[in-house]
């Protein structure tokens, strides 16, 4: 039988690299520490850990026992925050999101689970995917609205997330401009989505650090090599050094603020977007989990599945 302290032991090893660390954050000595690694090493008959340039690492065995220590640590998480429900008779439900997510889709969702829920005690956490999906994964949160850009959504059957995610639609991203900008009267006079190769000579405003990668590879592929003045973490600040004539923008849809001196347009395709979906543990059950399902359900009437639509009162030229 696998000692689950052992395993609590090896997976703080695992995520901070040191045996020294690892003792400080379990309130013991690195000798403890190294004490339970060779015990746990002993009993399964492998090395669990291995010392490199970059620290202590685990190995292929050591990998899966993390894992299975991750695991358990959100079921336990999962577990003491059912019991404390119980023992305060209330009902609690935890939402994480990203800002611009935040803004536009969710306050309607919860205004009408709220109405139908009156009794349970909502918390909304704003964290980007990176942060919201590990939340949902430990059991500090029950639900994340989250996105992704290219390659596979976060969480797939049978996959070893711990996740299901529950795709929405897709969020394009925007070039947005000054309403006099050359390229916007163009496409005034003809409705057509400028390719990026047309807007390679601008200078950019990159509304999220992330997005960048993202760009880069669609520019790339356009052939195209960007001059990128800022990369910012707020829209409306991005859309802001629009206006002051810094450079032109590329902002995702739900991102976009209501400027009627600016302009957004669709970029030719393949044009960059941004996938978004809800996120729920699979390990879910009881009534936390029909109460997740539920406003999952909310949330998802708030964005068409083909796409979303832009901000009501801001002009989107398609």
């Amino acid at each position: 039988m696998i000692d689950v302290q052992r395993l609590a032991v090896l997976r703080e090893v695992a995520r901070l690299g040191s045996f020294n660390r690892a003792a400080t954050v379990l309130h013991c000595t690195p000798s403890a520490v190294s004490q339970q690694i060779a015990a746990l090493e002993r009993s399964l008959g492998t090395a669990v850990v291995e010392r490199s340039t970059r620290g202590v690492v685990p190995t292929d065995a050591g990998r899966l026992l993390v894992e299975a220590a991750d695991a358990i640590a959100a079921e336990l998480t999962d577990t003491q925050q059912r019991l404390d429900r119980l023992a305060a008779d209330r009902a609690e439900l935890t939402v994480a999101t990203f800002a611009s997510a935040g803004r536009r889709l969710l306050p309607a969702a919860l205004a009408a689970f709220a109405a139908e829920h009156p009794e349970v005690e909502l918390t909304v956490l704003e964290a980007e995917p990176e942060e919201s999906l590990p939340a949902v994964r430990e059991g500090r949160a029950d639900l994340a609205l989250a996105y992704h850009f290219d390659g596979p959504p976060p969480g797939r059957p049978g996959d070893r997330s711990g996740l299901d995610w529950t795709s929405l639609g897709t969020d394009p991203l925007r070039v947005v401009l000054p309403r006099d900008h050359p390229a916007a009267v163009r496409h005034r006079r003809r409705p057509e989505p400028p390719h990026l190769a047309e807007l390679a000579d601008q200078r950019w405003i990159l509304g999220c650090r992330k997005s960048a990668d993202q760009f880069a590879r669609y520019a790339e592929l356009a052939g195209v090599r960007l001059r990128i003045a800022c990369t910012a973490t707020d829209y409306e600040f991005a859309q802001s050094l629009v206006r002051a004539g810094i450079g032109i923008a590329l902002i995702p849809a739900i991102g976009l603020a209501d400027h009627p001196d600016l302009v957004a347009l669709p970029l030719a395709d393949p044009s960059p977007r941004r996938h978004l979906g809800l996120a729920l543990a699979r390990r879910r059950r009881g009534p936390s989990a029909r109460l997740a399902e539920q406003l999952a359900a909310h949330l998802g009437g708030a964005l068409p599945r083909s796409g979303t639509a832009a901000p009501r009162g801001r002009e989107v030229e398609d």
